[in-house]
C-alpha cells in the first residue's frame, strides 16, 4: 500500500508513465491546477508550492528506490519546479503560457548550479534542480513582461 501511493505521489499521479518526455507531461497538471484552480490566488499558490516542495522531497526519496535515481518516472519536481515557476506573475494566459515554456527550458538545459545540485542525496537533488528551474524561469517570464510592457508597449497580462 506505502510503494502504490509512493508511486502515486512521485509519478504525479501516475502521470510520469506518459511518453515521450515525461517532465513535460508532468508539468502540465501543476499548470493547470494553477490556472485553473488556484487562479492567481498568491498566498493559496505560496502554500501549495511549499507543500508540493515537500511532498517532491519525501516521495522522490522513496520513488529512487524503486525506479533509480531521478529516473524520468518521477514528475512531483516538475510540479514544485512549476508552482516556484509561477509565484507572484500575473494571472493571465499569456504570462502562464510563457511561464511554462520558460520552466520546460531551464528544467532540459540545466544550466549552473543546476547539475551540482541534482548530486544532492535523494529527493534534495530530484527536487533542487527543478525548484532552480522555477526560479530561472520565473525571472525569465518577469523579465519578458517588463520588456513587452516598457519597451515593446505591449503587455501580456
Amino acid at each position: 500500500m506505502k510503494s502504490t501511493i509512493i508511486k502515486c505521489i512521485a509519478t504525479g499521479l501516475f502521470i510520469g508513465h506518459l511518453k515521450p518526455y515525461a517532465g513535460t507531461w508532468g508539468t502540465i497538471p501543476a499548470w493547470l491546477i494553477a490556472y485553473f484552480l488556484i487562479g492567481g490566488h498568491t498566498p493559496t499558490l505560496a502554500l501549495i508550492c511549499i507543500g508540493v516542495t515537500a511532498l517532491s522531497v519525501w516521495s522522490a526519496t522513496h520513488a529512487e528506490k524503486i525506479y533509480g535515481h531521478d529516473a524520468r518516472k518521477i514528475v512531483i519536481d516538475e510540479w514544485a519546479g512549476m508552482f516556484v515557476t509561477l509565484l507572484w506573475l500575473p494571472h493571465s494566459l499569456a504570462a502562464y503560457t510563457a511561464a511554462f515554456f520558460a520552466f520546460r527550458f531551464w528544467d532540459v538545459i540545466k544550466i549552473p548550479p543546476m547539475r551540482q545540485l541534482e548530486r544532492l542525496p535523494g529527493g534534495w537533488g530530484i527536487t533542487a534542480d527543478d525548484i532552480a528551474a522555477g526560479i530561472y524561469a520565473n525571472l525569465t517570464v518577469r523579465l519578458i513582461l517588463y520588456v513587452a510592457e516598457h519597451y515593446l508597449d505591449y503587455a501580456l497580462t
